[in-house]
């Protein structure tokens, strides 16, 4: 069992707004996101509420997820993937961590890489699955349950690096030709750029 943890938190502080609530693909960009990586198959996907909760929380509305409001999302970004973690369910064997800014991703390639996880978890209990495009690492990244207290001890506040960098035998890169992987939406420009790749 894998467990997607979409961090859905953040203040959206360059972009001047709520990113996730902006018009993508006929949707909000957190929707379009969202149903991507439901879509991919993963057994379990937990929505990281914060910043703007009360308007982000009806967009989940039918949609088979299961919710955590962080309270210190102004923190960072890690906060949110610890509260995450926490929600998910005891028996999940894998975490993967979703930027909910990122709806260019296909379900086809979250599909890949839990194919990838699952394939090496067989073999190793230290596994982490991290797309590369043209050598530059992408996400989502996924860690196997054996780094959840390294995970939950982080104390740098912007996402799971240092554990990446420590842990970099156990790092498995799958090649992507889809540039998807890197393009996230900070700035009204990332936003804009996304429409120009869709």
């Amino acid at each position: 069992m894998i467990s997607a943890i979409v961090l859905a938190a953040g203040m959206s502080r360059r972009m001047g707004e709520n990113k996730l609530l902006r018009a993508f693909a006929g949707k909000t960009m957190l929707e379009t996101t969202l149903d991507h990586i439901l879509a991919s198959g993963v057994e379990e996907v937990v929505v990281v509420l914060g910043h703007d909760a009360e308007r982000l929380r009806p967009l989940l509305q039918g949609r088979a997820v299961k919710t955590v409001f962080n309270p210190d999302y102004a923190t960072g970004m890690t906060a949110s993937i610890q509260a995450g973690i926490r929600a998910a369910a005891a028996e999940s064997e894998g975490f993967m961590i979703c930027l909910s800014d990122m709806p260019l991703i296909q379900p086809d390639i979250y599909r890949a890489l839990l194919s990838v996880f699952s394939e090496k978890k067989r073999l190793e209990a230290r596994v982490i699955v991290q797309p590369f495009f043209e050598n530059t690492a992408g996400n989502p990244v996924i860690f196997s349950a054996v780094f959840k207290n390294e995970l939950l001890a982080l104390d740098f506040p912007e996402g799971c690096k240092p554990v990446v960098q420590a842990n970099r035998h156990a790092v498995v890169r799958v090649e992507t030709p889809d540039p998807a992987v890197l393009r996230d939406a900070d700035t009204p420009e990332d936003f804009e750029a996304l429409f120009r790749s869709e």
